[in-house]
């Protein structure tokens, strides 16, 4: 099978590699075009444009999806089969391409938490498992037939980072388990109705500031997920000395607090505790504006509170 894969992020190489490793024909590599970052403003590749380069791959970066000439370019290459991983919403024209359709990897267990962020969301609202779906694309973002899913269980102290690179992985071999099932023709596929029937459905959108701040009036479960489904990006924050503080990692220490919520407590040597409305979030790995990210007791002997 003639395939193009379409993605941008780190998340995506795997994937690509992936398949690369696996003996798949990817004749082609459709990623977002070259975007100026850091304080220099230089033109910055694509984590997948980097990958493909360094294989030797032909690389498509379009403006527009929907443009003339880009259409003309991916029809070129006559693909059997698209796949998409973490890349941008696509116009009929385009996943309605290849004779065998369009796949697409998505870091959740569709039908829950479709949308952009999916895995920073499951975290947030505590889940104890989630995991990768394979699924062909249709006109709604993350609501085609299914083809494979893995579960994926969450740890009660994992990070949004650390589980991305759990499911980065998982899905890199359930994308390649995909592929050579619709080269064979030995799939099923299951819409998703079929599955929506009894459940409430739980959404990811995309990740706004607001989203970010931490509200101490919250139990210390609700504020210790948001700190680690927000860790290490985009990172919850709070305000200390006027001042915004980035929180990347926390503990939490079930108590009945005799101060205010909101308020916090310090030894100004080891520790620095956020009262909540049932405990304590103790800060342990922090970033003060301006500042770089430390620990808390290097952070302590730098500021006074």
């Amino acid at each position: 099978m003639r395939i193009v894969f379409m993605g941008t992020p780190e998340f995506a190489v795997a994937s690509l590699e992936a398949l690369l490793e696996a003996g798949s024909d990817v004749v082609g590599v459709v990623t977002a075009p070259d975007k100026p970052a850091g304080r220099g403003q230089k033109l910055t590749e694509s984590a997948v444009k980097q990958y493909a380069v360094s294989q030797g791959l032909p690389v498509l970066q379009p403006e527009k999806l929907k443009s003339p000439e880009f259409l003309e370019q991916l029809k070129a290459l006559n693909a059997d089969l698209q796949v998409v991983v973490a890349f941008r919403m696509l116009p009929e024209a385009v996943w309605n391409m290849p004779s065998k359709g369009t796949i697409n990897l998505h870091a959740s267990l569709l039908p829950q938490y479709r949308g952009a962020a999916p895995i920073n969301w499951a975290i947030i609202n505590g889940e104890p498992e989630s995991g990768v779906t394979t699924f062909f694309l249709k006109h709604e973002i993350d609501t085609g037939d299914i083809l494979f899913v893995e579960k994926v269980s969450i740890a009660d102290d994992v990070t949004a980072g650390e589980y991305h690179d759990r499911l980065m992985a998982k899905g890199a071999g359930l994308l390649v388990k995909t592929v050579k099932a619709i080269e064979s023709g030995r799939y099923t596929e299951q819409p998703q109705e079929q599955l929506i029937e009894g459940q409430e459905l739980k959404h990811a959108p995309k990740i706004f500031k607001d989203d970010c701040k931490i509200n101490w009036n919250q139990p210390i479960d609700k504020v210790y997920n948001l700190i680690r489904g927000l860790s290490p990006y985009p990172t919850a924050f709070t305000e200390l000395n006027g001042k915004v503080l980035k929180v990347f990692k926390a503990e939490k220490e079930y108590a009945s607090p005799e101060a205010e919520t909101g308020t916090f407590v310090t030894d100004n040597k080891t520790f620095l505790k956020f009262v909540c409305d049932n405990g304590y979030i103790s800060l342990t790995d922090v970033q003060l504006e301006g500042k770089k990210r430390m620990g808390i007791e290097e952070f302590l002997r730098g500021v006074k509170l």
